[in-house]
């Protein structure tokens, strides 16, 4: 008797399937965005997986094995695709299959065999549009200030390449981020990426074009950056990523540059490779070198690792204790 009721157990026992079906597919992927803290890397990950999911369900119904995966690689190839962006999408798809295995969705013999599949060998460095600090000093310059969206993105673009902040910092900036800490002013506590909290420091003249911005717009609370009306209005309770990106591609174009700039490498990269000291406030007598000198100290101010110990272009302390990430 006890030999029947196990065999039947064991025929009753459900086998993990060899193809996934829309639900299941849906399922994995909520399964692996619920798994990220990072908003970024959820977006890019869902991205990648709806890729995955249209192509695999306009093929016909196949086994989701190694195969499947290699002829899904030579999809990502055959559209030229950047090595590191094929990379990324057969990332997606190893964490969408171990999902699949963990609630006994797949076999793990098969995502055994998709885990071996490789990646593509990424050959060389891609070079970005990366600007000199004299570069970066142009760029700051080339909204028209007499306007209010011209003092708007007078202080986007100073703020981006002397603190070095990603696009979807600048967005959620708000008046709240901004303390005199020791007399001088800085971003306290801001959260980037991957949930990484750290303090910024703010040079004066990057601080005076924002105290610009927000006496001309009445901006008193919230969110620093917002819409501009044709009437020179203040709007809504702030900006997109996408917008920010057209004002650095429009300042850019505007400087004969052929595609937007890229602000935060040209940040890191001129950090290791200027050598000389700022220069205090006393010794500039033009503002343009003034504010090229606190370029240069923020540059170089980034890519150091000690602890208060490097004195910026505006005569204060910088704590380089904050990372680049």
């Amino acid at each position: 008797m006890k030999q029947n009721s196990r065999s039947s157990r064991s025929k009753h026992r459900a086998k993990p399937k060899s193809r996934l079906r829309l639900p299941d597919l849906e399922f994995s992927k909520t399964a692996v965005l619920s798994s990220m803290s990072s908003r970024d890397g959820q977006r890019g990950y869902a991205h990648a997986i709806d890729e995955f999911v249209q192509w695999y369900c306009s093929e016909p119904r196949l086994t989701l094995n190694r195969t499947v995966v290699l002829r899904y690689r030579g999809h990502l190839e055959s559209r030229s695709l950047a090595p590191g962006t094929i990379n990324l999408r057969l990332a997606a798809v190893r964490r969408l299959v171990s999902e699949a295995v963990d609630n006994g969705l797949l076999s793990a013999d098969l995502a055994a065999g998709i885990r071996r599949v490789k990646g593509v060998r990424n050959l060389g460095v891609r070079m970005g549009n990366w600007l000199t600090a004299e570069q970066s000093l142009a760029l700051w310059q080339t909204p028209d200030c007499s306007r209010l969206k011209g003092r708007r993105d007078r202080a986007l673009l100073a703020l981006l390449p002397a603190c070095g902040l990603r696009r979807h910092e600048a967005v959620g900036l708000r008046i709240e981020h901004l303390e005199q800490r020791e007399q001088h002013w800085a971003i306290v506590d801001l959260k980037g990426k991957a949930g990484h909290v750290r303090t910024v420091p703010i040079p004066a003249w990057v601080m005076e074009e924002i105290r610009k911005w927000l006496n001309s717009s009445g901006i008193d609370r919230g969110k620093i950056f917002r819409r501009v009306s044709k009437g020179g209005k203040a709007l809504g309770e702030g900006i997109s990523e996408r917008a920010v990106w057209h004002i650095v591609d429009r300042s850019g174009k505007a400087r004969s540059s052929r595609s937007a700039p890229n602000l935060r490498p040209a940040m890191s990269r001129l950090g290791r490779r200027t050598g000389t000291d700022p220069v205090s406030p006393g010794t500039c007598v033009n503002p343009d070198d003034r504010a090229l000198s606190g370029l240069q100290a923020a540059y170089s101010i980034c890519s150091k690792r000690s602890d208060w110990d490097r004195t910026g272009a505006d005569g204060f302390a910088t704590r380089s204790g904050i990372r680049d990430r």
